[in-house]
């Protein structure tokens, strides 16, 4: 499939295999104008095509990363297949596309490290992670009033420990809002999820392991809540009933008008803005070697610092260090090297944060070192 873009037709796609292609003059620079940081780049774009396959949670921002790609390299195609990270490290490690995109980074236990490194002609793979996506901590309560709550609160709530919306826990945090006595209706992921996993890994570090679950299907309360499938259910469902409550991904609470409140770590409330989730980006800790960029998400998670929004769920793309031919070389690196560049308005609209520049530049320099 050849999509051309035409003014804001790339966003969503139904098909699960996407190919954005760059179409020469056919491929429509965006509405105010070149993302700067892309028009000063240079990147050697190859003769190849990009091929990629993995994560659903990054797709939307692919679709930007790729539509940028094809304005900076017209010649070029990216094709990536939305599957789940599972299946997106199963198709790299066995050589079927260039990049795996995946929710966490390879597992040594599961033989996935040396799978990856046989794949890359006994040369390690690269964890690189490109993509950060804020979870909300959304809400449907009349007139949506602005609330704050801490990890205990939401994790108690999810327990089914915190039944109402009036609950003096609640209240505590909220003494100015009008909060009505109806019952919290809590939904969740019924599906295996990599926002379910990186939110209960977010719970159970910021709880000091009050909440227990753990894993891509969740562990709440038992008959605790109502599960769906997907985030757009999930979504969908909150927005038809009052007092539900859930996590789910920057984009729908946005979109649908729900509330998303802020989180009080210890420092005080903070707000679900790009820049209070960048801070805890900046201060993450890398568990990889040299540039192999594992990300400590506890060191997010746990983090307590003033204006710092700690849920956020990340994505890699798993890369060779070595391995590639030429040409695909050349076409890895223009690519991700567009990817780290991406315009960060068009990131924010599809409920992703644009990498900080810190961070940003140990990605580029992970990128520049694939050879």
């Amino acid at each position: 499939m050849r999509i051309k873009r035409h003014s804001a037709a790339w966003a969503v796609f139904a098909a699960g295999a996407l190919v954005l292609a760059g179409c020469g003059t056919d491929y429509n620079i965006p509405e105010g104008g070149i993302n700067p940081a892309l028009a000063g780049l240079q990147v050697d774009c190859g003769t190849k095509p990009v091929s990629g396959e993995g994560s659903s949670a990054q797709k939307n921002a692919v679709d930007v990363f790729a539509r940028d790609y094809g304005i900076k390299c017209p010649d070029q195609t990216v094709n990536y297949t939305k599957s789940g990270s599972g299946k997106g490290v199963a198709a790299f490690t066995a050589g079927q596309v260039d990049f795996g995109g995946s929710d966490s980074a390879l597992k040594e236990e599961k033989g996935e490290v040396a799978e990856a490194a046989a794949r890359c002609q006994g040369n390690p793979a690269w964890n690189i992670p490109m993509v950060f996506g804020p979870i909300a901590i959304s809400y449907n309560l009349p007139g949506n009033p602005a609330l704050t709550l801490t990890p205990d609160v939401i994790s108690k709530i999810f327990k089914g420990e915190i039944k109402k919306w009036d609950d003096p826990a609640i209240k505590a945090l909220n003494p100015n809002a009008q909060l009505p006595g109806i019952e919290i209706v809590p939904f969740y992921r019924s599906d295996e999820s990599g926002t379910t996993e990186n939110f209960q890994k977010y719970l159970k570090t910021a709880t000091g392991g009050a909440f227990t679950g753990e894993g891509k299907t969740f562990q709440g309360g038992q008959g605790v809540g109502q599960g769906r499938d997907g985030s757009d259910q999930v979504a969908q469902s909150v927005k038809a009933t009052e007092g539900a409550f859930t996590y789910v991904e920057w984009s729908f609470p946005k979109n649908l008008g729900l509330g998303v409140a802020k989180i009080d770590s210890g420092s005080g409330p903070v707000e679900l803005s790009t820049a209070n989730v960048g801070r805890g980006i900046e201060a993450a800790e890398i568990e990889g070697e040299g540039h192999d960029l594992k990300v400590d998400l506890k060191s997010i998670y746990g983090n307590k610092s003033p204006g710092v929004y700690p849920i956020v769920l990340n994505t890699y793309e798993i890369v060779c260090s070595k391995g590639y031919d030429p040409e695909t070389t050349k076409a890895v690196k223009s690519f991700l090297t567009v990817a780290a560049n991406a315009d960060p308005e068009d990131l924010e609209k599809s409920g992703y944060v644009p990498l900080p520049e810190s961070f940003k530049g140990k990605v580029l320099e992970a990128v520049n070192a694939i050879s």
